[in-house]
């Protein structure tokens, strides 16, 4: 939802993002959306009550940050604000999804801007991310054409490089700390939705019956969960087999509380 408002003395939670981890650690990026935001309370006397900071890039919808921000904010009836419009996302269909939601939310750089233009722009982000990813990979695809022809390549900064990419030990370290993630991924979707999953369970006498009453009360599935999609208006389903997952994953957090 938009805030349109111009109503002075509200509360606020602030969200800044940067893409990299050198903007994160310089500061670089980080600077001007605060000092936007700073600028904003100023005029405005607002009461800035958290500020949420994260280092990912505008494509992937699953940020932890946000989440939490968008959870405070629901929770205080506090009004999400952003320096510009992709520090939100660079992704239509959640920005469509924050729209229709109960969060309201201010880009900064769109004072005056309505569904339609939102819309607009957030389509006009995506596809401007979609190029930079494309760009990136035919440069790739470039670069290792020439390594196959000519044997090694040499930057501007005369480093000479013989292959592109990590070697096999810095592969392999790569995936097992992704394994890792994963796993704490779906551990912390478990936690999410415990609650909802307990009253479905106290209505469900066997897996298959648990699956339809998660189902019927539109609870998230991982998949809708990972990508911040609406349970009532996406598709998406709940099977015995995935009841049975989060269900052995509760089981294993309520034991490792005690």
């Amino acid at each position: 939802m938009i805030c349109k408002s111009t109503e002075r003395g509200l509360r606020y939670v602030a969200y800044y993002r940067v893409s990299t981890k050198r903007q994160g650690q310089s500061g670089l990026g980080l600077e001007g959306q605060e000092a936007a935001v700073e600028a904003f309370m100023s005029e405005r006397r607002g009461q800035l009550i958290a500020t949420f900071k994260e280092v990912e890039s505008g494509k992937r919808v699953r940020r932890p940050q946000l989440d939490d921000a968008l959870r405070l904010c629901s929770r205080e009836g506090a009004i999400l604000v952003v320096a510009k419009l992709d520090r939100l996302a660079r992704n239509v269909r959640f920005i469509s999804t924050l729209m229709e939601s109960d969060v309201k939310f201010k880009a900064l750089d769109l004072p005056e801007a309505n569904e339609m233009t939102i819309h607009i722009l957030a389509a006009v982000a995506e596809a401007e991310a979609r190029g930079i990813s494309e760009r990136t990979k035919a440069a790739a695809k470039a670069i290792k054409k020439r390594l196959k022809k000519e044997g090694k390549i040499v930057s501007q900064s005369g480093r000479s490089y013989e292959r592109l990419g990590p070697d096999a030990a810095d592969i392999a370290k790569a995936a097992k700390a992704a394994g890792r993630a994963s796993a704490d991924e779906a551990m912390r979707f478990a936690l999410d939705i415990d609650e909802e999953f307990a009253r479905a369970e106290k209505h469900a006498s066997s897996l298959q019956d648990l699956a339809r009453e998660l189902n019927e009360r539109h609870v998230p599935t991982y998949t809708q969960w990972r990508k911040n999609l609406n349970a009532r208006n996406d598709d998406g389903e709940w099977y015995p087999s995935s009841a049975r997952n989060v269900r052995i994953r509760l089981e294993d957090l309520r034991k490792g509380g005690k």
